[in-house]
């Protein structure tokens, strides 16, 4: 169930819908999916919160792996440039939090990303989150593998993990990113 709450009036609303076991493959994904925009879209209007945080607000410092040469965001996706593709994923130490994930939501291929702004859902046995793109521009590819195989990003967040595939439209948007050592330092605050 989805849990949203209006601090201002200290109501609360209980939507709870039949989540399906992983193998069933008569609902789907996309009834899930609309149900949450629909959540989102209307939450606002109402003067509602939803329960499930973003990553950022989320996870507290733990003993994660992270690599050199990648870029990271505070909300915990990381970035690796390969000419003007970006590949992106949510790093080791969002995995480790989480916990085991059991569902991914991507982008289309062909669809476009914004910087900083949501582009999918990581959800797992313990929470779900909004995942963030450190990059604008074109999806060319995503990883297919995490539709039947969602584990992958728990069994390697920076190699069979990654999410997507990202042409790059606006080079500069890189240097808001933080290196290993800044996002190290910004997991420790």
């Amino acid at each position: 169930f989805l849990l949203l709450s209006c601090p201002r009036h200290g109501t609360a609303l209980a939507l709870h819908y039949f989540r399906p076991p992983v193998h069933h493959t008569l609902l789907p994904h996309f009834t899930r999916m609309a149900l949450r925009q629909l959540v989102r879209a209307t939450a606002p209007k109402l003067g509602l919160q939803s329960s499930i945080p973003a990553l950022s607000t989320s996870i507290a410092r733990n003993y994660s792996t992270v690599i050199e040469g990648l870029k990271y965001m505070q909300s915990h996706e990381w970035a690796k440039v390969e000419g003007d593709v970006v590949t992106v994923g949510i790093t080791d130490h969002a995995q480790a939090e989480l916990g085991d994930v059991v569902y991914v939501e991507l982008p289309e291929v062909g669809s476009t990303v914004t910087h900083k702004a949501t582009f999918g859902v990581v959800e797992s046995v313990k929470a779900a989150s909004d995942v963030y793109s450190p990059i604008s521009g074109e999806v060319v590819a995503i990883n297919e593998d995490l539709a039947d195989s969602p584990g992958k990003v728990n069994e390697g967040a920076y190699t069979d993990g990654w999410m997507m595939k990202v042409k790059m439209s606006t080079p500069a948007e890189l240097d808001s990113l933080m290196d290993a050592a800044q996002y190290e330092a910004a997991c420790d605050q």
